[in-house]
C-alpha cells in the first residue's frame, strides 16, 4: 500500500492509505500546499468536486479545510474501497464518493438538476485526453466565480477559462482557472 500525508486543517498529519492503481499519482504535498494557499486555508461554505479522485489527497485535504461538501469521483474498484476506507478513518459526513467514470458523470443529464461546485480539482491520468474533454462539460456544474484546479504533464490552458495562477514542480505542471467572463 502507497501513503498520503493531508498536509493541513483538522486532519493535518493524518496518513492515508491507497493501493498502486496504473496512473495513480498522488498530487504531491509542495504542490498541494501551494493550492490551498491559492484557494485559501479554510473553505467553509464551500462546495468541492474531486473528478478523478485516486489517492483522494485533493478531496480529503478539502474537507479537512472545512469545505461544507466534497464529491469524490473515481472508477477504480480498488482506489474506490480505500478511499471508503480513508473516509471512515477520518469520519468524513462531509464526503459524497461515488462510484463512476468521471467524464460520464459529468455528461449525466441529472447533473444540470444538482447544485453548483464552488471549488473543482481536475487531475486525469497524464497520457489521457481526459482533461480539455471534462473542461467541455464543466461550466454548467460551476457556481459563479468558481475555481478549478487542473494537474497536467504539460502546460493546461482551456479557451472559455483564464488562468489565475500556475505554476510547475517536476513533472507537475498545475492551473488554477475560472471561466472567462
Amino acid at each position: 500500500m502507497n501513503r498520503v500525508r493531508i498536509i493541513g486543517g483538522i486532519w493535518r498529519s493524518r496518513i492515508l492509505r491507497f493501493p498502486d492503481v496504473a496512473g495513480l499519482r498522488p498530487t504531491p504535498d509542495r504542490v498541494r500546499e501551494t493550492l490551498f494557499n491559492w484557494l485559501g486555508q479554510n473553505l467553509e461554505g464551500l462546495a468541492c468536486l474531486d473528478l478523478f479522485a485516486g489517492s483522494g489527497a485533493l478531496g480529503f485535504e478539502a474537507a479537512s479545510r472545512h469545505a461544507t461538501s466534497v464529491t469524490m469521483i473515481e472508477r477504480d474498484k480498488a482506489a474506490l474501497g480505500a478511499l471508503r476506507a480513508n473516509a471512515q478513518l477520518l469520519g468524513g459526513e462531509r464526503l459524497h464518493l461515488v462510484a463512476a467514470d468521471a467524464l460520464e458523470w459529468i455528461c449525466a443529464p441529472q447533473r444540470t438538476e444538482e447544485p453548483g461546485y464552488d471549488v473543482v480539482f481536475v487531475d486525469p491520468p497524464y497520457q489521457s485526453e481526459l482533461l480539455s474533454a471534462v473542461f467541455l462539460h464543466l461550466p454548467r456544474l460551476l457556481n459563479p466565480g468558481a475555481r478549478i484546479y487542473a494537474e497536467s504533464a504539460t502546460p493546461f490552458s482551456q479557451p472559455g477559462f483564464e488562468a489565475i495562477r500556475g505554476a510547475r514542480a517536476g513533472q507537475v505542471h498545475y492551473t488554477l482557472l475560472k471561466q472567462s467572463e
